[in-house]
């Protein structure tokens, strides 16, 4: 089960979020999209979901910030604890035993952010 974290600034628009998939290594196995669950209604990431058929899986503030990520941002770091919300959304969400297999991508906008991980399937 490959699982797509996301991550991205209030602003950002479908555009960026799926720029920043695409960038991330698309969107070929993806059964779902996951985030932070206080940005799990944001209306581009319902759009995006919405286009690709995808369910959004919205992550508990603590579990993200249990999970140790590749890649760091300061800013996301003070946010939510975690290094990278999409990386950390994405391990997250595919389970104890996910491993990631494309790290923190970023759109060319630099508006929203995107990784895989993939896990055991539930």
């Amino acid at each position: 089960m490959r699982i797509a974290g996301v991550g991205f600034r209030e602003a950002a628009g479908i555009e960026s979020l799926r720029g920043a998939l695409m960038a991330a290594g698309g969107t070929d196995g993806i059964v779902a999209l996951a985030t932070a669950a206080e940005k799990a209604q944001a209306e581009a990431l319902v759009a995006l979901a919405a286009e690709l058929r995808l369910s959004i899986w919205a992550i508990d503030p603590a579990a993200l910030a249990t999970v140790t990520t590749r890649t760091w941002s300061d800013r996301v770091a003070s946010r939510f604890g975690t290094g990278s919300l999409a990386e950390a959304a994405a391990l997250a969400a595919a389970g104890p035993a996910a491993r990631l297999v494309a790290p923190r991508a970023v759109s060319a906008d630099g508006m929203a952010t995107a990784a895989i991980a993939e896990g055991v399937d539930r």
